[in-house]
C-alpha cells in the first residue's frame, strides 16, 4: 500500500509539472546582420576589444547556421537575407523570389499582420540585398528602381540607410518618384543624422547618404544612434515590434581583404550591439538574434597578441566563403539558437517564438 501511495503521489507531481504554463514568448525581436561575419571575423573583433569587453561575449547562447543557397554552395547577400527573413532558400541574386516565380513572404509581413510596428537600419543604401530582404520582391537584385518603389509602399514604419539618389526621377529609367509616394504616405524623409535623431513622427525614412554610406571611420557614430532611434519610434507600439540590424560593411572590407576597414567596421558594430544589449536588458522582453547571411574573405587568424589585442589576419581570397557562421541569442526564447541549423531555421524559430503560424 506504502509503494502504490508513494507511486500515485509522484505521478501526480509529474503531472503537475507538465502542466506549468509554457513560458511567455518575447514581445519584441532585433534580427541582427553582421553581413560576411564568420566566426573568425567575431574572434577577431573579441580580441581587438581587449580584456572581456567585446559585446559577443554578453551573449548566453551561441550556435552555428548553413548558409548554401537553393542552388549554390556560396550563398550571395540576397540569397542570404532572404533565407533569414523568410525561411526559404531561394537562388542566388534572387530576393524573396523563387525559381517559379513566387514571392515569398517574411516575418516582417507576419509581424505587421500582428499589429507590431518594423523597420530596419542598414549601413548600405536601402536597396541593398540585405534591406531589400525585408520588403521587396525581385528576380535580380540589382532592380534598384523596382526596389525603391517597393520600399515606398512597403509597410515599415522606419527605414534608415542611403541610397537617396535612387528616388529621384532624373537617376531613374522610369522617370517615376518615389519620394512622392513616401510623402503621400506620410513618412518624413531625412537626410542626415541630425534630423534622425532630431525626429518625432510616426513614420520615418532616413535617405542619409546619396549612395552607399561612407566606410568606417569616415563615416563615424551612425549605426549606434539610428538604431536606438529605431529601437525607441518602433517601441511605442504596445503590442511591439520587429527590425532588422546589419552592420553591411563588415563584408565590404573582407571583399577588399582591408583588415584596417574590417577592424573599424567591427568595432562600429560592437558600439551597437552594447547598446541594443543593454536596451534589451532592461526591456526583458526582447529577442536579439546576431548571425551573418555568409563570410566573405576567408579569413582566418593563424597568430596575434591577446595582451595588445591584436590579429594576425590573414584572407584566403576575395569573395564569399560556404563556411558556417555564427549565431548567438539573447532574450526569451534564445536557447532555441543553439546547435548547427539551417539560416532558414532562424525566421522559423522567430515565428514560432513570436506566435505567428509558419
Amino acid at each position: 500500500m506504502k509503494r502504490l501511495l508513494f507511486s500515485l503521489l509522484a505521478a501526480a507531481v509529474l503531472l503537475c509539472g507538465c502542466a506549468r504554463p509554457a513560458e511567455k514568448g518575447p514581445k519584441n525581436v532585433i534580427l541582427i546582420v553582421g553581413d560576411g561575419m564568420g566566426v573568425a571575423q567575431v574572434y577577431a573583433s573579441v580580441v581587438a576589444a581587449g580584456a572581456d569587453n567585446s559585446a559577443f561575449l554578453r551573449f548566453p547562447v551561441t550556435g552555428f547556421s548553413r548558409t548554401y543557397s537553393l542552388d549554390k554552395y556560396r550563398t550571395d547577400s540576397s540569397a542570404g537575407g532572404t533565407a533569414l527573413t523568410t525561411g526559404s532558400k531561394v537562388e542566388n541574386y534572387h530576393v524573396n523570389w523563387a525559381p517559379d516565380s513566387t514571392r515569398h513572404r517574411t516575418l516582417f509581413d507576419d509581424a505587421a499582420d500582428a499589429g507590431l510596428s518594423t523597420g530596419f537600419v542598414v549601413t548600405s543604401d536601402a536597396m541593398d540585398a540585405t534591406p531589400a530582404s525585408t520588403y521587396g520582391h525581385v528576380p535580380y537584385r540589382k532592380m534598384y528602381d523596382t526596389l525603391s518603389l517597393q520600399l515606398a509602399q512597403c509597410r515599415h514604419e522606419v527605414m534608415i540607410g542611403g541610397g537617396y539618389k535612387y528616388f529621384l526621377p532624373e537617376n531613374r529609367k522610369d522617370g517615376l518618384a518615389p519620394l512622392d509616394t513616401l510623402a503621400r504616405r506620410g513618412y518624413t524623409v531625412a537626410r542626415s543624422l541630425d534630423s534622425v535623431l532630431a525626429f518625432g513622427g510616426d513614420r520615418l525614412v532616413g535617405l542619409l547618404y546619396d549612395g552607399d554610406p561612407l566606410p568606417e571611420p569616415e563615416r563615424g557614430d551612425v549605426l549606434r544612434p539610428c538604431s536606438m532611434k529605431a529601437i525607441e519610434l518602433l517601441g511605442r507600439n504596445p503590442k511591439g515590434f520587429a527590425m532588422m540590424i546589419e552592420g553591411s560593411q563588415i563584408d565590404w572590407a573582407c571583399h577588399n581583404n582591408d583588415s584596417a576597414y574590417m577592424r573599424a567596421e567591427l568595432a562600429d558594430f560592437e558600439l551597437m550591439l552594447h547598446a541594443v544589449l543593454d536596451w534589451a536588458e532592461q526591456d526583458g522582453q526582447t529577442l536579439v538574434v546576431v548571425t551573418a547571411d555568409h563570410e566573405t574573405g576567408g579569413l582566418t587568424l593563424p597568430d596575434g597578441d591577446i595582451e595588445a589585442g591584436t590579429n594576425d589576419v590573414r584572407y584566403l581570397w576575395g569573395s564569399h566563403t560556404g563556411c558556417m557562421v555564427p549565431v548567438l541569442a539573447f532574450g526569451p526564447g534564445a536557447e532555441r539558437f543553439t546547435g548547427i541549423q539551417q539560416n532558414t531555421d532562424i525566421p522559423r524559430k522567430i515565428r514560432q517564438l513570436m506566435g505567428w503560424a509558419l
